[in-house]
Order: C-alpha cells, then sequence, then structure tokens
C-alpha cells in the first residue's frame, strides 16, 4: 500500500519528486517514511542566558526581544537583544533577513535554538531558529528530528526541517494504510509496539520513552528479517542439495592421525573436525565456515577432512586466493604427507604447459587425490573424476560466480569448508555468514608461546637495533616491514628503500645480511629472497606487506612494524601472525612517531593488550564500522538503514534466537499465522534489500 509514488505526498509535486529520488534513492511513500533521523535536538530543557557563555552545544532558550534593528549598509544584517530574568545576548542574521524580520516582535516572547559564541567579547548567536512560544507549544513532540539533506534538496527549501515537514504529510496522509509486517505472537513474545505506531514516533516522537520504544521495534525488524533470510536459506540449501555421504573414516585419516600428525590436536581442532564429521555424514551437503586466529592448526584441520574425503572415494581440492600462499598450502601440505600413499599437486597461473597437461590427465583420471591451487582451479579445461570435498581460504578474496565455477565441476555439488584467518567478531559473522554453518578455532597449539607485542617510539630505535642484534645471536631472524615503497611527498612515513639503506649500516655485511621483497620486484626475484630467508642464509628481511600471508618461517622470531599506527587493526594482527610459529618466544615491535590520533593509540595499545584475533576484530569493528571487513566492502552490511551492526550486537543474537523459533516450528512459512512473514520477505527480496550478497 506503501508503494504509491512519493510525488503525491503534500508539499512533493512532480519536480521535487525527481530531486528526491536523485538525491536520496527516494520514489515512493515507503522510502520516505523509511528515511530516518540520524539525531535528535531535545526541545525539552530551556537554559538561562547566563548559563550559555559556558556551553558549547547548541541550547534551548525562552525570553522576549527588544532593540530589533537592521544594520551594515549593502551589507545588511539583522539584530535584536534577547533577554530573560538572568540577563541577554544578541541575536544576529546575515542571510534570510526579509524572510526573518516580520517575524520578530518588541517585547513577545520566543523560544530561541542556536549555538552561542564570542564576538568581540559579546556574547551572540549566529542565525538561531526563532518561534513563538504558542508556535513551539503547539508542535508535536519535544525531540526534533534531524534528516540528511544534501546543497541540491536545500536549494528547494528541502533541508532536515523541510524534510520533516514531508514526513509529516506522509504520516497524516497514509499512517493508516501502513501494512503491519510481523505476528501478533512475535510482536507479544518480543513487547514490540506496531509498526504504524514506531513509524509516526520515530519521526514524531512524543517523550523519550515512545522514541527509544519505536527505535527498538524498527531495529528489531530489520535485522529480524536478515536473519529470517539467512536462516531460512540456510535450511532451503540443506534440504535442496543433497551432499555426498562420506560413511567411513578409514585408512588415509586413521594413518594420519596415528603416526605423521606433528603435534596433538587442540579441544578446539577435535571439536571442529567432530562438527565437520557431522555435516559430511549426514546426507546434506556441508557449507560450513571454519574461523581461526593465525597460527590456530586450520590447515591441519582442512587436510584431515580430505582425508576423510579420500578414503571415501573422493578428491579434494583447496583454493586461496594468491599463488604465494597456495605454494605455502601446498609446501605444507606435501611435507605433512610426504611419507603417506596420497597423491597432491599445486596449479597455479605459473605452472607450465607440460606440467599443465599432464596434471589434467592425472586428475581426471582420478590419480590426484588433493589438488591446491588459485583461481585457476575454476578453469573449464581443469576436470576432476569426482570432486567431494572443497576447501576455499579466505573467502573474502572470491567472487560468487568463481565460487560457483566450483560447484558444476560435479554433478552433486561438494561439501564446501570455508577458512577465515582474519577473525570476525559473531554479530558480524551471523550476517556476512549467516546461511553457513560456523566452527571456530579458539586456541592455539601446544607448545606456543604467546607473542610478545611492544610499543616503541622512535627515539627507542637503538634500543631496537640493540634487541635485534641479540635475537640474530641467538639464531633468530626478522621481519621488517614499511608501509610505504617510495617516499611520499603527502605522508609523513620512513620508506621502504631508506629504511632498507639504514638497516644495511646498522647491520652491515659480513657479519649480516640484509634481505629486500616488495610488490613491484619481479616474481623471480622475490621468490629468490623468500628462498633465503626461509632457508636461514639471511638475517633480517625488509618488506612490504607482502609477506601479510602466506609466508611460514619458523625460526623468524622478530616482526618489526614501521609506522604502525598506519595500518590497520586487522593488518597489524596479520603481520603480527608471521612470527609465533616456532618454539621460541617470539616478539612484535610496533614503531610509531609521537603524533598518535585517539584512533592510532587504540589500535596500538590493543595490539600490546592482546593476542586474541577475536578481541582486536571487536575493537577493530568498533572503530571501522561494519562496512570494510578483511580488506573488501561488503556489499548489503551498509544497506541497514536504523540498526547498527556495532552498538546493537546483544539485538542481533536475541532476533536470530526468534528467527530460527519461527523456522523451527514453519521452516517454509506456509502458515496462514506466517503469511505476513513470507509476504514481507518477497517484498524485501524483490530489490530493496540485497541481503543475498551479503554471504
Amino acid at each position: 500500500m506503501l508503494e504509491i509514488p512519493v510525488e503525491y505526498v503534500k508539499g512533493v509535486g512532480s519536480d521535487r519528486a525527481k530531486l528526491l529520488q536523485s538525491e536520496l534513492g527516494i520514489s515512493t511513500v515507503q522510502d520516505l517514511l523509511y528515511h530516518f533521523p540520524f539525531r535528535y535536538v531535545d526541545r525539552t530543557r530551556f537554559y538561562l542566558v547566563s548559563e550559555a557563555g559556558s556551553l558549547e552545544q547548541s541550547i534551548q532558550l525562552k525570553g522576549r526581544l527588544r532593540n530589533i534593528r537592521t544594520t551594515g549598509g549593502r551589507k545588511e544584517r539583522l539584530e535584536a537583544e534577547f533577554y530573560d530574568q538572568s540577563g541577554s545576548l544578541e541575536l544576529v542574521w546575515f542571510a534570510g533577513i526579509k524572510w526573518v524580520k516580520p517575524l520578530l516582535v518588541q517585547g513577545m516572547e520566543y523560544v530561541v535554538f542556536g549555538k552561542p559564541g564570542l564576538f568581540n567579547k559579546k556574547l551572540q548567536i549566529s542565525h538561531p531558529e526563532i518561534q513563538t512560544v504558542d508556535d513551539f507549544e503547539a508542535q508535536p513532540g519535544s525531540f526534533q528530528p534531524v534528516y540528511t539533506s544534501t546543497e541540491k534538496l536545500k536549494s528547494k527549501f528541502l533541508d532536515s526541517k523541510g524534510l520533516s515537514k514531508l514526513v509529516q504529510n506522509a504520516l497524516k496522509q497514509f499512517h493508516r494504510q501502513i501494512p503491519e509486517t510481523l505476528t501478533m505472537d512475535l510482536m507479544y513474545a518480543a513487547n514490540l509496539i506496531s509498526l504504524s505506531e514506531a513509524l509516526v514516533n520515530v519521526h514524531v516522537p512524543k517523550d523519550s520513552t515512545s522514541l527509544s520504544r519505536a527505535i527498538y521495534r524498527l531495529k528489531f525488524e530489520e535485522l529480524f528479517f536478515i536473519q529470517l533470510f539467512l536462516c531460512r536459506q540456510n535450511l532451503l540449501n540443506k534440504k535442496e542439495y543433497k551432499g555426498f555421504v562420506f560413511q567411513k573414516v578409514g585408512q588415509s585419516f586413521n594413518d594420519f592421525y596415528n603416526h605423521y600428525l606433528p603435534f596433538p590436536l587442540t579441544n578446539a581442532q577435535k571439536r571442529v573436525i567432530k562438527e565437520i564429521r557431522h555435516d559430511i555424514g549426514s546426507g546434506k551437503q556441508m557449507n560450513r565456515l571454519l574461523q581461526g586466529d593465525v597460527g590456530s592448526g586450520k590447515t591441519v584441520v582442512a587436510l584431515m577432512s580430505m582425508l576423510i574425503a579420500k578414503d571415501n572415494g573422493f578428491q579434494s581440492c583447496l583454493m586461496a586466493p594468491t599463488e604465494i600462499l597456495a605454494k605455502q598450502h601446498f609446501l605444507t601440505l606435501r611435507d605433512l604427507l610426504q611419507d603417506m600413499p596420497v597423491h597432491i599437486a599445486l596449479l597455479t597461473g605459473s605452472t607450465k604447459k607440460k606440467d599443465r597437461n599432464q596434471l589434467h590427465q592425472d586428475l581426471q583420471s582420478g590419480l590426484i587425490d588433493i589438488l591446491i591451487g588459485t583461481h585457476a582451479l575454476i578453469e573449464d579445461e581443469v576436470k576432476f573424476a569426482n570432486l567431494g570435498f572443497v576447501v576455499i581460504d579466505e573467502q573474502h578474496r572470491f567472487g560468487v560466480a568463481q565460487r560457483a565455477k566450483l560447484w558444476k565441476k560435479n554433478i552433486s555439488p561438494p561439501h564446501v569448508l570455508i577458512m577465515s584467518a582474519t577473525p570476525i567478531p559473531r554479530t558480524l559473522a551471523l550476517t556476512l555468514y549467516g546461511d553457513l554453518d560456523v566452527s571456530v578455532i579458539d586456541e592455539l597449539p601446544p607448545g606456543r608461546k604467546p607473542i610478545q607485542t611492544i610499543h616503541y617510539y622512535e627515539e627507542k630505535r637503538l634500543r631496537l637495533f640493540g634487541f635485534l642484534k641479540e635475537q640474530i645471536h641467538l639464531g633468530r631472524q626478522v621481519y621488517i616491514v614499511y608501509p610505504l615503497i617510495e617516499e611520499s611527498e603527502t605522508l609523513d612515513l620512513n620508506n621502504l628503500m631508506e629504511g632498507f639503506e639504514a638497516i644495511q649500516r646498522a647491520f652491515p655485511p659480513p657479519q649480516y645480511r640484509v634481505g629486500i621483497v616488495h610488490g613491484r620486484q619481479a616474481a623471480a626475484d622475490k621468490d629468490f629472497e623468500m628462498q633465503r630467508f626461509q632457508k636461514g642464509e639471511t638475517n633480517i628481511l625488509v618488506s612490504t606487506t607482502v609477506i601479510e600471508v602466506g609466508v611460514n618461517v619458523p625460526n623468524a622470531s622478530v616482526m618489526v612494524i614501521e609506522n604502525a599506527e598506519r595500518f590497520g587493526l586487522s593488518q597489524l594482527h596479520q603481520l603480527r601472525g608471521r612470527v609465533g610459529r616456532g618454539a621460541d618466544q617470539s616478539y612484535c615491535i610496533l614503531m610509531s612517531s609521537y603524533k598518535l590520533s585517539s584512533e592510532g593509540k587504540t589500535r596500538l595499545e590493543t595490539m600490546v593488550r592482546t593476542n586474541d584475533g577475536f578481541e582486536i576484530a571487536e575493537v577493530d569493528l568498533k572503530l571501522r564500522g561494519p562496512g570494510d571487513m578483511g580488506g573488501t566492502r561488503q556489499s548489503g552490511v551498509e544497506e541497514l538503514k536504523i540498526a547498527d551492526l556495532v552498538k546493537d550486537n546483544q539485538l542481533l543474537l536475541l532476533v536470530r534466537q526468534y528467527a530460527e523459533k519461527v523456522l523451527s516450528l514453519d521452516p517454509n512459512l506456509s502458515s496462514a499465522q506466517n503469511a505476513i512473514l513470507y509476504q514481507r520477505l518477497e517484498e524485501l527480496q524483490r530489490g530493496r534489500v540485497s541481503w543475498k550478497r551479503i554471504s
């Protein structure tokens, strides 16, 4: 009923309707009613003039006018003295004088709202909002909404106040036509007011209680339908896609577990393997997200899952986003499986044509059990004999279409395990990956010592060099990471090349050997330097963030990050994860200037305080907001109109419980009672909210 074009709202018309559409995407009455205020001005409190000088925010005063005058000749200004029982101040207008002046009457009582300031040591308010006491008392509600507007809209008198007037007109015309979207049972259980009442009170709140209840209802609804969609999608996927049944845990898995596992599994790893075994034996296709901090042992869990696939006569593949990471996975798994009859192969863009042709034959004939690779795995000529298990590392780096190509390499879709080394707060995981089952490895393998993180300012550089020499004399190796390759005129950063020269001077040959790696090197040069470091032939590797993922040198025990304040928390955490992979005590040293923003200071303090990737991700989410997780913008998250994934995390968890309860009783939303939910979900999916893109 609210899909009526916005031009039919009183005060809009065709010209303003076009402008509302182009500037704010408002084309219907519903769009207008869902253009929520981003804040409210509390007009319930009045201040005295005597209090105004000590306040820096906008305030509200009640008093009378005298000495109304215009001054200034060509640059005319309107002035009036405003007074109450405690004192007086000056009101001044530089624009709109011809509209304001007729409203001002000497001796009449007014309500004034604005931000006080000093001019020539005299207290004044420039361009205040002013209305008579009678008009103020006649207006609905004491919490005035503030709306997002644009310069073009303001030129047509559609500033916040103008938009508020249009919304109020729409409510007067159409509030009886606002349909309810939640069931009565759900509203009763969650203690929610009606949608109609919520929309009225979010735009024209009677008081703070009415406003709070309206906002809660609207946030609940927004999060509820996202979770209802994702939970239902998960149920439908399990019903629609029958998975291969891996009935047995056989020789490959047991031999590896009993004879070749390099260290005992943690309880968290055992729990996750148990969850995976349940999924792949259920007859339903597994879609599981495996979250684990850097070094928590996700790769071993993935390998043991792929060995179960082999025991059941199926092939597996592991797709990584970069060649460095794919090669690292291949070398790690090859070393773990070197004494076992498991055929593992690597396919990347650099694989030679002759080797590629042989690999294609072996894969199609079933000789290859596990194929590791980059996006080269999804090329049309790559054909499996019977692909049954797919592992995807860092899913956010692959597009939906790319991933879908892997599913199509079989008649039935394979089981899917998605690994993420970037810990995602639970609240965000429920939204980004809400249609997946989630497993978490939340403990490190035994014997690993927590990395000690230290923050040094630039003046401690000599102490840093002394510490690095101590570590090198103990046989350890060092990473030094810089944010830039070349000098920047706009950013005051230590650049890589200058840093490399300074390190060479402080650590001269032949006593020390220093290597360098950055993204502009040829692949062969980069590989040569990396191999030297991995073999222990260089003591220090000076690098940009190309070593953020895919580098595993257990002997490297120190990570120095220059200009650490310039890095995001997740990147700092990933870089720190390059050390701490051996039995030795490892260190991460964060170098920074004294010029730290409050956010920069929070990031460095967080890194020093904790090694917990999930706690770090929570802080990162609060600092950055939810729109840019893992270095890539996540479409869909920003479409929330009133809820906030950071502030409303507890509400999100509660809402998911309600969604799961509804679906546990009626998975298809086919009952008469839930028809209202089904209808609303269909409306939202038809184009207003593209939640499918979220995960």
